[in-house]
């Protein structure tokens, strides 16, 4: 897309966590390459998920960290926000759209051991039974005590830095975050094990739209469109448009055992001309049960060349995980909620 001639300045609204701002900045400087007469405020503050370090996430409801921003933005007190797309909601507020989608950092969950075990453990199956593995996450706890039954889940809280120094100076034997984050901010030194369906004694899939950035903006706005597009990931936008849809579908949120898989595949027929081959995406879903006795995974490949096209393959995706018990899974885990008033990472027990 051309840069716009004109000067103008566009406001960027984030929270004010280090991993945030951190992306915030990769963002603003690909609007800078794209827009070279464009100048950028970036508005920090902190959510309900930043100011409250204490409770469970999955107790805290859906748009913790997307609430208060949204509310600047529709106030017209920001233009843009920049968000980690795992933590966005797939139905977003009347009068805000997902403005687009950058290019994805790696997606998947990482194993991240306490520092003083040295090297003493290299693979999560490699822990003894009785092992304490820190996560917030109710997804991976779920998925993990399939193949990992001995170890013990326990809630862990806090931005990058205070997650890894909790790891290394309280009870845990491990924790699991997410390798975008610890990629972006220099980390790298400290991912011991990267984790994926196929992982060798039982791995886990990522979140709905983990690794990569969405930019939300005012539905209509078409000045800031114009901006934001300029840095689209055209794939990366089509394979989380089709994550977002099964968890749509599915009327999942992101404290749900609800997991993907994208990968993208050119097609193998032998159409012709190599250059005019189209691409296939292939996405994998499951749906897990809290203590990870039932699970439903489900596969497909489709062509996918438009948003549209990508919506209807994760709705499909999605229609074969009911099809097949995925429902009832679910419905398990909301008659729990409403019982508890929340899900906990103890439920996963």
């Amino acid at each position: 897309m051309a840069s716009s001639s004109a000067p103008f300045t566009i406001r960027v609204g984030t929270r004010r966590s280090n991993l945030a701002l951190k992306q915030t900045e990769l963002v603003t400087a690909a609007f800078k390459r794209a827009h070279p007469n464009l100048t950028v405020e970036v508005h920090a503050m902190a959510t309900a998920g930043d100011k409250d370090q204490t409770t469970p996430l999955p107790e805290m409801g859906k748009g913790l960290w997307t609430n208060e921003l949204e509310a600047k933005l529709k106030a017209n007190e920001i233009d843009v926000i920049v968000h980690s797309l795992k933590d966005m909601p797939t139905t977003l507020p009347e009068g805000c759209v997902l403005g687009c989608i950058t290019a994805r950092e790696d997606p998947r969950d990482v194993v991240v051991f306490k520092a003083s075990h040295g090297d003493k453990y290299k693979m999560l199956k490699d822990l003894p039974e009785g092992s304490i593995v820190g996560t917030s996450s109710v997804r991976r706890a779920a998925q993990l005590r399939r193949f990992y039954p001995g170890l013990v889940f326990k809630d862990v809280r806090g931005n990058i830095e205070t997650r890894l120094r909790k790891a290394d100076e309280q009870d845990y034997d491990c924790i699991i975050l997410a390798a975008a984050g610890l990629h972006r901010m220099g980390y790298e030194g400290r991912i011991a094990q990267y984790l994926e369906s196929g992982t060798e004694g039982g791995g886990i899939m990522h979140a709905v739209g983990q690794g990569a950035l969405g930019l939300e903006v005012r539905e209509g706005d078409e000045r800031v469109l114009n901006v934001v597009k300029a840095v689209e990931d055209t794939p990366t936008m089509m394979a989380c448009f089709a994550e977002r849809s099964v968890m749509r579908t599915l009327e999942g949120g992101c404290s749900v055992p609800v997991a993907v898989e994208t990968e993208w595949a050119e097609d193998e027929g032998d159409d012709g001309d190599e250059g005019e081959r189209k691409k296939k995406l292939k996405i994998r879903a499951l749906v897990v049960s809290l203590d990870g006795s039932q699970a439903v995974e489900r596969e497909k490949v489709e062509e996918v060349a438009s948003l549209a096209q990508a919506d209807s393959l994760g709705k499909k995706l999605a229609q074969e995980l009911i099809e097949r018990g995925a429902r009832n899974i679910l419905d398990a885990i909301n008659e729990k909620r409403e019982a508890s008033g929340a899900l906990k990472l103890a439920d996963a027990a």
